[in-house]
């Protein structure tokens, strides 16, 4: 209820706070250090704090990831609007232990943004890979992020996973028979 609640008034809020704020984040005390105005590059803090803090003292690999997973799609979903945004896969290389604060650095590349402009006017669709970084408060890169995020046409239809497409047209039967 209380993501609800959030979700309701989150518009309200600037970027910055929504962002910062977002249960999730706010419960890791995420900072938001710099957003440019386009919303495509972005500096956030990832304390080294309790309850981010792994058994061996350093920092939790899924809090890292959970701040990792969103970004990518926030910015396509703000320069693309009317696409269903989302992440598709996320692999982090974890290079040292995070053992001070983290910063996340994310840049959204303009040659990328014209090429994913370019495919979804083609195609409908787009599954661009960004690559961004943590870094130690001493500037040492300490993981890799390999984010891929899925930009679809609002309605667009997947061949149907496992089932393929056989597998709408029975879920569909399925929804008809129970009215």
């Amino acid at each position: 209820m209380l993501l609800n609640s959030w979700l309701r008034y989150a518009r309200l809020l600037p970027p910055r706070k929504r962002l910062e704020w977002y249960p999730p984040f706010r419960s890791m005390g995420v900072k938001l250090l710099e957003l440019s105005d386009d919303g495509l590059e972005a500096r956030i803090r990832l304390p080294l704090i309790r309850r981010n803090r792994n058994p061996g003292g350093s920092m939790f690999g899924g809090c890292m990831a959970s701040l990792a997973d969103p970004i990518p799609a926030l910015a396509c979903a703000r320069l693309f609007p009317g696409y269903a945004v989302w992440t598709r896969s996320l692999a982090i290389d974890f290079l040292c232990e995070g053992r001070t604060d983290l910063e996340l650095k994310f840049a959204f590349d303009h040659a990328l943004r014209d090429r994913i402009a370019g495919e979804l006017a083609e195609q409908g669709r787009s599954s661009p890979i960004f690559e961004y970084d943590y870094f130690l408060a001493d500037g040492r890169r300490c993981a890799r992020v390999r984010n891929r995020v899925a930009i679809r046409r609002l309605g667009y239809r997947t061949g149907g996973g496992a089932l393929g497409r056989q597998g709408h047209a029975i879920v569909e039967l399925d929804r008809r028979r129970r009215g």
